[in-house]
């Protein structure tokens, strides 16, 4: 019998050391793919990555302020995706190449809702570039590859995963952009406007923000946004949108007016200012006035309704709003934003 246990000791300490060898090369198998595919994306995405320097002259100041960005060639004619706050009011732009040369270069059109702009190089020709990929497919745990120029080192790298694919963020500008992309790809200064990339090397996102203070929270304009914002940049020099002249705020659903008005909603939207001679004016809204509904799907807040009217051409649509202790049923149709 005790012949039987050092046997079987033996034998059990004999399969974990071949079982641990076996996961160590499984390990070191994986570790390889991983590099591999880390680096085949930088090889091919990596030269259309370029380093952005941005002057402004500002009032008061004797010289003129530096800032600097990444972005991403996108057109081999030297079209230039990045950040539209890396470049916004921009007095001077200068793009550095990854084979060492540095171009001036033009505004071509910018989104400071989204933080897209578009850039150009008239002087480059056949320049490498970044084909925009599909963000709709992202899945939390995927792989994601970040390029840029973080505090002024060109061409740097950082890899991760995707956090979450359907993020908000709003911008300094109040606006909500939905649909943003959280990844674990460290971010710096100086990486804004730089690609995100997937393991086929398919752009599927611009970087655009970090949290401070927090270590893997990175945030990313998804592609999907960026080809719709890129089309109307190229073609109008801005993004088109609905207006309806109004400022709202957010406020909830007294309890004896949802059982009134039989109202599923928690929140209303309640009108603050009414532009004079605005669709909505002209539609016959007044301040005070609750919107409840549009177009008969419950509305809780204004960024539900900035969503509508975020595609081109806006379509007119019925609001549904409670004035004093009446509903009433306005048609309106918005206008292009000033």
């Amino acid at each position: 019998m005790e012949h039987l246990v050092q046997f079987l000791s033996a034998d059990g300490a004999e399969r974990a050391q071949r079982s641990g060898r076996i996961l160590s090369e499984v390990e070191g198998d994986l570790l390889d793919a991983y590099s591999r595919a880390v680096i085949k994306v930088v090889e091919a995405v990596g030269p259309a990555v370029v380093s952005i320097n941005s002057g402004w002259r500002l009032r008061g100041w004797p010289a003129e302020r530096e800032g600097a960005g990444s972005g991403v060639s996108i057109a081999p004619d030297g079209y230039i995706l990045t950040n539209s706050h890396v470049v916004h009011q921009a007095s001077r732009l200068e793009v550095a190449l990854t084979d060492g040369r540095s171009l001036e270069a033009t505004l071509v059109g910018e989104d400071p809702v989204t933080d897209l702009a578009v850039i150009r190089i008239h002087e480059a020709a056949r320049l490498p570039y970044a084909a925009l990929g599909d963000s709709s497919g992202l899945r939390a745990g995927q792989l994601v590859i970040a390029i840029g120029n973080p505090l002024g080192f060109q061409s740097s790298v950082s890899t991760g995963v995707v956090s979450s694919a359907g993020r908000f963020w709003r911008t300094t500008g109040g606006q909500l952009i939905d649909n943003i992309i959280q990844h674990t790809a460290p971010l710096n200064p100086g990486n804004s406007g730089g690609p995100l990339v997937d393991s086929r090397g398919r752009v599927v996102g611009v970087n655009t923000a970090m949290i401070w203070g927090a270590q893997g929270i990175s945030f990313a304009i998804p592609t999907d946004t960026a080809k719709r914002v890129v089309s109307q940049l190229l073609t109008h020099g801005r993004v088109r949108r609905g207006y309806l002249g109004i400022a709202g705020r957010q406020r909830p659903v007294d309890r004896w007016l949802a059982q009134l008005h039989d109202l599923t909603n928690t929140h209303v939207v309640e009108l603050l200012v009414i532009e004079p001679d605005g669709p909505a004016a002209r539609a016959g809204l007044m301040e005070g006035d609750l919107l409840v509904a549009v177009n008969d799907q419950a509305l809780n807040s204004m960024d539900e309704l900035h969503h509508l009217l975020a595609d081109w051409p806006p379509k007119p649509f019925t609001l549904n709003v409670i004035r004093g202790l009446d509903r009433l049923l306005l048609r309106v149709v918005p206008t292009e934003t000033p």
